[in-house]
């Protein structure tokens, strides 16, 4: 069986013809190939007979037109013939089209105590994480603090203790917030945006970012701070909302709901880069001063 002959029986024209010596899964094979034009031609290349169907309509796609055609009367029949030389199997009106699954929306969460909200996170399920990770880190510091300090996901460190920054980033993130007056433990408390550690560090997916989403605003919700220090791209993306990159966001007030958030570069990549410490250093000191604005101080 031939391209023409096979697409014609499949809108029900004419037997379903094999050539002797030709199989039907040959017929197949050597027909889906080739590509199908995207609409029909124009009325200047069309035959006299072709031009006097009613059904053709040169904005519709070239299967759709061929669909009305076949049901039309018998001048559409000569453009049919002619379509089905170039119609690909594979392509066919009636092909299986595979979708990717939509991405189902993170489940929403009841309103809870801090005590719950923390068992609910240690237990959590809510996306592929919970497959690889040691444990679920929740957060450290003083949950009434009003500084709060949002990082993007846990390292291999805190996936092994269960506490966020306390490897070498850790360490530098301790060593800036006491040089700018602050105690880690007393003073602030630091949560991540990413409650379970990615597989190899690797940046976290967008439907990891919105499973836990949920946590860090109760979070947010519960210790109510004066001011946020979001670290990091991912921080400073998901709690903004926006994609701008980091360096459009530093150096300015922002807000997420009605509290103060301030951007800087994560710890991790201060380690890496080690000429960007004086730029993160000039955003704590701007945080500090917008911090004194907010208590009254001069």
């Amino acid at each position: 069986m031939n391209r023409k002959e096979y697409v014609l029986s499949q809108f029900g024209l004419g037997p379903r013809w094999v050539r002797r010596g030709q199989t039907y899964p040959a017929a197949l094979a050597s027909a889906a190939a080739e590509k199908m034009p995207a609409v029909l031609p124009s009325s200047a290349e069309m035959t006299h007979t072709e031009r006097l169907s009613p059904a053709m309509d040169p904005a519709q796609p070239a299967s759709s037109q061929l669909q009305q055609a076949l049901s039309a009367d018998r001048p559409a029949y000569a453009y049919a013939e002619r379509q089905a030389q170039a119609l690909p199997l594979a392509e066919s009106p009636y092909q299986a089209v595979q979708l990717s699954p939509a991405q189902p929306p993170a489940r929403a969460l009841p309103p809870m105590d801090w005590a719950t909200l923390e068992a609910e996170v240690k237990g959590c399920t809510r996306c592929r994480l919970c497959e690889t990770r040691t444990q679920a880190v929740f957060g450290r510091g003083n949950p009434k603090a009003r500084w709060l300090v949002v990082g993007e996901a846990p390292g291999e460190q805190e996936d092994r203790q269960g506490l966020p920054f306390v490897g070498r980033a850790g360490q530098l993130l301790n060593n800036m917030l006491r040089a700018a007056g602050l105690d880690s433990d007393t003073d602030v408390y630091i949560a991540n945006v990413i409650k379970c550690r990615p597989p190899a560090n690797r940046n976290p997916s967008q439907d990891e970012i919105a499973a836990c989403q949920p946590y860090l605003r109760q979070q947010i919700d519960h210790i109510q701070p004066s001011l946020i220090l979001a670290l990091g791209r991912f921080a400073a993306q998901t709690l903004l909302e926006t994609t701008e990159p980091i360096g459009r966001l530093r150096g300015k007030v922002h807000h997420y709901a009605s509290t103060p958030l301030i951007v800087s570069y994560h710890p991790a990549y201060l380690l890496r880069t080690q000429p960007d410490k004086a730029k993160a250093w000039q955003d704590l000191v701007f945080a500090r001063r917008e911090m004194a604005h907010l208590q009254g101080k001069p």
